[in-house]
């Protein structure tokens, strides 16, 4: 196996960038996708709809956080399990995490149903936008099985090395959901709802794209209803349990973020944050890319014993996700007033005044968050979950959570209202030095002793 696959033994600089830019390519098609979706949103229903759909991401990340999990645990483990030639055990990781993601979505669904209101009131969703909030969920629940699941499969697809397929599939939904976001939201008028129309058919018909993957002559992984080692699904869940602390910080985040800037600047607030985070999510998408490879290419070498392969590859990709830090920063110290101002139209100016003011504040998140991301699925990749789990958990949700709290209620307001916002750049630096600890402590000269 380790002669056909590139993953151990291709040239290492070379190999990396063979699986980072079909994923690069895939993430920026879906990036510019939301991009896009926040352009039409914002232009044509206004910042009320944009603050709509950002009120209700702690819900939607929590969805996503079960998904990574599944995902990202799964696929490490069933990279580990390539690397050690064993394709059973690799094909039953990748049946329990598909399996799991449609029957842990489906009951998120039903149960939304019936407790839509309390999930509002929950959300702090304020009375004026929940019509648009109902309009859009009632649609985009459902798709949630889809995409979700569709995530899985995108996961192992390239774990098993097919990332030009993973990678067109992406493509796909995200150019249709384009087009479709065009024609549902501005020649038909279908608001929220529209947009929500547009996701259903582009996950569609990724999905349909991406299970070319189950008629593929060269799978490794065989796809199989009945499962009985359940002990395999307790070990991916646990490897991927980083990336779940991850995305459910981020919906925790966004639930104390959301309630400081409604109580002190209302709903314009909360929309003129959400462009700004438009590029936050930019940021962290193309730095999944990196790591995405990362996960595939380590995971493998570590089940195959190349440890030093797994050094080299580490450097390629911390060095790759600092040089994409600085270019975002330089990006949008040039240029904010263009980038901004492409999501609200000339009534709504004061939307991006307020953007402006707080863009600043948040520059050097970029310059580091995208390296934590990849420092963390280097952990996750040599099956260290602990020490990831502590980083994702600190970095995510400890520190800037009692960052945001405190600097809320002590930080002077007069000169700016969004100053209490530094806590979140504040807290990735600080986990950056824990994560440069975590990743000394289990580099791979220490693991090749630990495995001997």
């Amino acid at each position: 196996m380790s002669n056909n696959n590139p993953a151990l033994s291709g040239r290492v600089f070379g190999t990396f960038f063979y699986y980072v830019l079909p994923s690069i390519i895939g993430l920026v098609a879906i990036t510019s996708a939301n991009l896009v979706d926040g352009i039409f949103v914002g232009n044509a229903i206004g910042s009320h709809a944009l603050a709509a759909i950002t009120l209700m991401i702690p819900y939607f990340t929590l969805l996503i956080a079960v998904a990574l999990m599944l995902a990202i645990g799964g696929s490490v483990s069933a990279g580990k399990a390539i690397g050690e030639n064993n394709s059973k055990k690799a094909s039953d990781i990748f049946s329990q995490a598909l399996i799991a993601a449609v029957i842990i979505n489906s009951l998120f669904a039903f149960a939304s149903l019936f407790f839509e209101i309390q999930l509002f009131l929950l959300l702090n969703i304020p009375s004026e936008i929940i019509p648009l909030a109902a309009e859009y969920f009632a649609v985009i629940r459902w798709v949630f099985i889809l995409q979700l699941t569709t995530m899985v499969l995108y996961y192992f697809v390239r774990a098993d090395g097919h990332p030009h397929l993973a990678t067109g599939a992406l493509i796909c939904g995200a150019l249709l959901n384009i087009i479709f976001d065009a024609w549902f939201i501005l020649s038909l008028e279908m608001g929220l709802a529209g947009a929500a129309y547009a996701t259903a058919i582009a996950q569609i018909v990724q999905f349909l794209v991406l299970s070319r993957y189950f008629i593929s002559k060269h799978k490794t992984l065989i796809f199989n209803w009945y499962q009985k080692n359940l002990k395999l699904f307790k070990m991916l869940a646990y490897n991927g349990i980083s990336e779940f602390i991850n995305e459910i910080s981020v919906g925790v985040i966004f639930f104390i973020l959301n309630t400081l800037i409604l109580n002190r600047l209302g709903v314009d607030g909360v929309a003129a944050f959400t462009l700004v985070n438009y590029f936050i999510f930019l940021s962290i998408m193309l730095s999944y890319g990196f790591a995405d490879a990362l996960h595939l290419v380590v995971s493998q070498n570590y089940g195959a014993s190349q440890l030093l392969r797994v050094k080299y590859f580490l450097r390629v990709a911390v060095l790759s996700t600092v040089t994409l830090g600085v270019v975002i920063v330089g990006l949008l110290s040039l240029w904010p007033e263009t980038v901004l101002g492409w999501f609200v139209n000339d009534n709504e100016m004061n939307i991006y005044q307020v953007s402006n003011q707080l863009l600043p504040l948040l520059l050097p998140l970029f310059l580091i968050n995208g390296t934590n991301i990849v420092l963390t699925c280097y952990l996750t990749a040599i099956h260290q979950p602990r020490p990831s789990a502590i980083i994702a958990l600190t970095r995510s949700l400890l520190l800037p959570t009692s960052l945001l709290f405190i600097f809320y209620n002590y930080l002077p307001i007069e000169a700016n209202s969004f100053s209490f916002l530094i806590a979140l750049p504040l807290a990735e630096w600080i986990a950056f030095g824990l994560a440069i600890w975590f990743c000394y402590q289990y580099r791979p000269s220490r693991l090749s002793k630990n495995m001997h």
